[in-house]
């Protein structure tokens, strides 16, 4: 009788676990969301939208660059390194003094040069859901047109990026090359909150919400049909693009691919007792395995992550009324992303970036005040309501491709990857290269998107 007993509750446990199993495990229907609602300041009655697609130029008055070279002329009070220390502690900051030295003799003396450069490529503005729009638009040369056949390119970049991680990506994406058959007429937006985009003015922006926008930003400029490429934030939103509007998306190409779905998380664990079975084994370390090393580096690397995504506004303050930490905060993460070859070596930036690079991208924050409510993303996707929408669980059928970087986040299998996205299509791994690929190997981030795009069968 007690067998009898045991084996009833035996089988209730089952199936009880497989129930739960089930539950958080299946994929999930998409859900509905306002595609039209108002983030802007006050009252979405009494707002009327501009539809106007306007040409944009960066134009600093001078005294502002008079103003930031007199605030990096102050003495600076920082706390030296401690012996023997080099970046494991943050930024170095005997690499910050030298930093604000070129930043504040070399490169602001030449920032009419920088100016030019950030206006190189054709940039508008334009209103969605009450929001001003800053975007990159760059369209192939007459020539590539009669060569190549055009495909519209959504390119999304991620914090604490900008736009300008894209500048020597853009012109070969309008280039036409030999191993592709198109060439892409770019649409590079600066996120909601970030650059010459405004913020969103109401709780609750989240990614699936940027990504409506980014995707009516689409519509306006009359792409009904249209690639969509990502990193970072980008690569989230990019999903959440091909999740919500399959109908608009040719194919999703992210070089982030990341899944922290439950399924994904047992699939993760499961492959570590066997990772012979789901990939070759020369990428084993580097880019999956052991679990516990790849816990150290988030632990180790994601401090920001939480104090933006619960205090953003207070980190905000801070880096807003001192260029200085806002250079030293914002560097730390393209220093950190050099890898381990470089990224205990002064001459990190230099030589993996170029410090011009970097300080431009320092400045798009620096000039636009946007450090707080680009911060403010985080906290946003952290919430239950974007939490609870569990985009990972809802499939796509949208043709996806996955670059995965040597030393970028530690990225998803493909065991993993189609549970989401079953037409997973291009899968490929590089033993180089970090987490801002564009900015870092604009060519080799090409050659591999390009591959993924000739793989798509278009209609």
């Amino acid at each position: 009788m007690k067998f009898l007993i045991f084996v009833a509750l035996f089988g209730v446990l089952i199936g009880y676990g497989y129930l739960k199993f089930d539950e958080v495990t299946r994929p999930l229907p998409l859900p509905k969301f306002d595609t039209n609602k108002y983030w802007g300041p006050g009252d979405a009655a009494n707002y009327k939208e501009d539809k106007t697609i306007k040409p944009f130029a960066i134009k600093i008055q001078p005294e502002i660059i008079t103003d930031l070279q007199k605030q990096l002329n102050r003495t600076l009070k920082l706390t030296e390194p401690l012996e023997g220390v080099k970046f494991e502690y943050g930024y170095n900051t005997e690499a910050m003094t030298q930093v604000v030295k070129y930043w504040r003799d070399t490169y602001l003396a030449k920032w009419p040069e920088r100016e030019a450069l950030l206006n190189s490529l054709p940039q508008f503005t334009t209103e969605i859901q009450g929001l001003k729009i800053h975007f990159i638009h760059a369209k192939p040369s007459a020539d590539a047109l009669e060569k190549k056949k055009v495909l519209p390119l959504l390119l999304l970049h991620g914090w604490p990026g900008s736009v300008r991680e894209f500048y020597d990506f853009i012109p070969i994406l309008t280039e036409p090359a030999e191993m592709s058959d198109y060439v892409f007429e770019v649409i590079a937006p600066s996120l909601v909150g970030y650059g010459w985009s405004d913020p969103a003015r109401k709780v609750g922006f989240n990614a699936a919400e940027m990504a409506i926008v980014m995707r009516n930003l689409m519509l306006r400029l009359g792409f009904e049909k249209f690639l969509v490429q990502g990193g970072d934030w980008g690569s989230i939103i990019g999903s959440d693009v091909a999740t919500l509007f399959p109908e608009n998306v040719l194919g999703y190409h992210s070089n982030m691919c990341v899944m922290q779905s439950p399924l994904a998380i047992m699939k993760s664990i499961v492959a570590s007792f066997m990772p012979e079975k789901f990939l070759p084994s020369r990428f084993f370390h580097d880019h999956h395995f052991p679990l516990s090393e790849k816990l150290k580096f988030y632990l180790e690397e994601s401090g920001y992550f939480h104090i933006q995504a619960t205090k953003p506004d207070t980190i905000g303050t801070a880096l807003l009324t001192s260029p200085v930490g806002l250079a030293s905060y914002y560097i730390e993460k393209f220093q950190a992303a050099t890898g381990p070859v470089h990224n205990q070596r002064f001459d990190a930036i230099s030589k993996v970036f170029t410090f011009d690079a970097i300080l431009d991208n320092v400045m798009v924050y620096y000039l636009t005040n946007s450090a707080t409510t680009a911060g403010r993303f985080y906290k946003e996707n952290m919430q239950k309501e974007y939490l609870g929408l569990q985009l990972e669980r809802v499939q796509t059928p949208v043709p996806m491709g996955c670059a995965r970087f040597r030393y970028d986040l530690p990225p998803a299998l493909d065991w993993q990857l189609l549970d989401k996205y079953p037409n997973l299509i291009h899968s490929k791994y590089f033993n180089q290269v970090g987490h801002f690929a564009a900015l870092e190997a604009p060519v080799m981030l090409y050659i591999d998107f390009a591959e993924f795009v000739n793989k798509i069968e278009f209609k």
